[in-house]
């Protein structure tokens, strides 16, 4: 759990020290690769990280994670320009890559089935307290103390984490065959490391173009092209490696089995939804509402009560009715509050989209968990850890796409709005149009009234979107998904 939180808080903790970091360090400019380079480093070794613990043990995997996590956080904390402090940033996300990945799997192997809930549970509210007490904590430290203090504060709560990994995590006996019950007593496997370096430069290209695509640079343009092209032209490149290894960081039978294959579409949609609460909501709470920074985390907030109570109640309706059945009433009713979020009235109350999240964290909650532990409960130890981290990067892939996709939604409504607008001289796009409602006294009544209506707008059309993505995972789990999960029975 402390590494979970480790990996859970640098997720969010730098957002609100930005404006002291840059006054510190300059390179406003390139101030948001400080969450890219975190966020590409973490996903593309999720494969990498999942396969190392199927091949040498989780243990080894998460301490050698945390510690170069700590380093990074040590050099972060060092830093003396915006570059250095980007690249520790990586460095940073080397080492949260395997924390991500390799707790869920270490919980899958220390619990059985009918225990495995009640962990999740507990890690998914780990994540959702780290996540929204990130951005406070970070202000704090920031305002009162130093903006170093947000990585130096990571050495304490990881040494205990490393400590206590290293005493008292006994990993059980592993197993060869998929049904877990032959005990590993092979030699062990050599590491595919030209694969793993394939798929690291596959995914830094790809999730590059996706997260600067409209933002550094348009997306027609020579940029976007070189580095979309770039990691298709990878992408057939480690397409041929892992289909001559001997043992493959990315197997085939990752997408050759239903069930896994189903579970990493559906997640990649619920990724790509995800982006409409947690990028898009804040913005819509201040803008829209008025609210200020405090007041509309509050509002997201509301959603990551509900999702670890109702991950917790899951297994009472997956154990009666099945994983995929259970997930698709989740994701039914996800679809359904999502489509109800465009219903909201102009301008409304800070109640009406908080109460929108408490639903639609309650319906994610029975959505997600059941097929995480339907499908680590579908391998056995030497194949747990590979299809974990599948669906953990299959997520994140689809939160980078839902990003750039959304991000170009809005903006087009937004640039649709502003083309007749009333008021000459208006922003035409997200980020313009939420600093000019930061100073509505730049603006007349009559111009912030009509911004305010264009982004409220441009966020329907946004969790319309999602809502479609909700759509897409729905059709997946009814269509591609097996009826009942092949689940295997637990080691006596």
């Amino acid at each position: 759990m402390l590494g979970m939180a480790l990996a859970a808080l640098d997720g969010t903790i730098v957002s609100t020290a930005v404006p002291q970091i840059v006054g510190d360090l300059g390179g406003f400019a390139v101030f948001s690769w400080l969450f890219s380079g975190y966020l590409l480093a973490v996903t593309v070794t999720l494969p990498v990280y999942g396969k190392l613990s199927d091949t040498f043990g989780r243990k080894p995997v998460l301490i050698a994670g945390i510690i170069l996590f700590l380093i990074g956080s040590l050099l972060c904390a060092t830093a003396w320009n915006m570059a250095s402090l980007i690249a520790f940033r990586v460095v940073q996300g080397l080492g949260g890559g395997a924390l991500q990945g390799t707790v869920q799997v270490i919980a899958a192997d220390l619990y059985p089935l009918k225990e495995r809930p009640k962990i999740q549970a507990k890690l998914s509210t780990v994540w959702a307290t780290s996540s929204v007490a990130g951005p406070a904590l970070g202000g704090l430290l920031a305002g009162y103390a130093d903006w170093r203090w947000i990585f130096l504060i990571n050495l304490p709560v990881g040494a205990v984490a490393l400590w206590l990994v290293i005493k008292y995590l006994h990993e059980p006996n592993r197993a060869t065959s998929t049904e877990g019950a032959a005990l590993d007593r092979t030699p062990r496997r050599r590491v595919d490391w030209a694969g793993a370096l394939a798929v690291f430069a596959t995914g830094a290209l790809l999730l590059t173009a996706l997260v600067q695509g409209g933002v550094a640079w348009p997306w027609i343009s020579v940029p976007s092209f070189a580095f979309l092209g770039g990691s298709a032209a990878l992408a057939a490149v480690t397409v041929v490696i892992e289909r001559r290894a001997t043992d493959p960081i990315i197997p085939g039978w990752v997408w050759r089995r239903r069930t896994i294959a189903a579970v990493n579409l559906a997640l990649g949609a619920l990724g790509l939804l995800m982006v409409a609460p947690t990028v898009f909501l804040p913005t819509y709470a201040q803008s829209v509402l008025g609210l200020g920074p405090i007041a509309a985390g509050f509002v997201l907030s509301a959603m990551t009560l509900s999702w670890p109570i109702s991950a917790a109640f899951s297994s009472r309706v997956y154990n009666r009715i099945g994983f995929r059945l259970t997930a698709i009433i989740g994701i039914s009713l996800a679809m359904l509050v999502l489509l109800a979020f465009p219903l909201l009235p102009y301008p409304g109350q800070a109640w009406q989209p908080a109460l929108i999240m408490l639903l639609l964290g309650a319906a994610l909650g029975i959505f997600q968990l059941p097929l995480i532990i339907g499908v680590q409960s579908t391998v056995g130890w030497s194949e747990r850890g590979t299809a974990t981290a599948s669906i953990l990067f299959c997520r994140q892939v689809g939160q980078s796409v839902g990003a750039a996709l959304f991000g170009a939604v809005a903006n087009g409504v937004l640039a649709a709005r502003l083309t007749n607008a009333p008021t000459p001289g208006l922003p035409d796009d997200l980020d313009s149009v939420s600093k000019a409602l930061e100073n509505p006294a730049t603006l007349t009544a009559e111009a912030a009234d009509y911004l305010r209506r264009a982004m409220d707008s441009a966020v329907d059309y946004v969790y319309l979107g999602a809502a479609g993505a909700a759509a897409v995972s729905l059709l997946v789990l009814i269509f591609v998904a097996p009826r009942r999960f092949p689940v295997l029975k637990d080691p006596e």
